[in-house]
């Protein structure tokens, strides 16, 4: 039970870390709400594979992945670029962009990533959590 209760802050927290790192990694900075985008994304992407995975294929919930992160990428931006004025990233100078917040370069690399998250939470749920053990299928065969 006790394990449960801890399933998705301990996967918030790996997600928000790894999006935290990457930032930190390819931009040289990062933002604390961009733990948070980043842990959000993560537990959904779970959620999403594990409500879908029988119905779904890998690219399609990689093409649904994609959409969430870039919808929540843009509620992020309006909230903390535009209303709260604190600057964190602009897509402005990106090509098909929308209000400086999203642009479709990023969706498609949010597409790529999913997969690794897919992966990471379905070894994460097996090593601390005792689910069943992942079979990695290539995404594209």
């Amino acid at each position: 039970m006790r394990e449960q209760i801890l399933k998705l802050p301990f996967l918030f927290g790996v997600g928000g870390a790894v999006y935290y790192s990457i930032e930190i990694i390819c931009r040289g900075f990062s933002h604390w709400t961009m733990f948070v985008l980043g842990g959000l994304c993560f537990v959904i992407i779970g959620l999403l594979d594990k409500a879908l995975r029988t119905t779904c294929s890998y690219p399609q919930l990689m093409i649904l992945s994609s959409l969430i992160i870039t919808a929540l990428e843009l509620v992020t931006g309006i909230i903390v670029n535009k209303w709260l004025g604190l600057q964190i990233w602009d897509y402005s100078g990106q090509p098909f962009n929308f209000m400086g917040q999203i642009c479709l370069l990023f969706s498609v690399v949010w597409f790529f990533l999913s997969y690794i998250a897919i992966l990471l939470d379905n070894f994460l749920r097996c090593w601390f959590f005792h689910e069943e053990r992942p079979t990695i299928h290539l995404p594209f065969k």
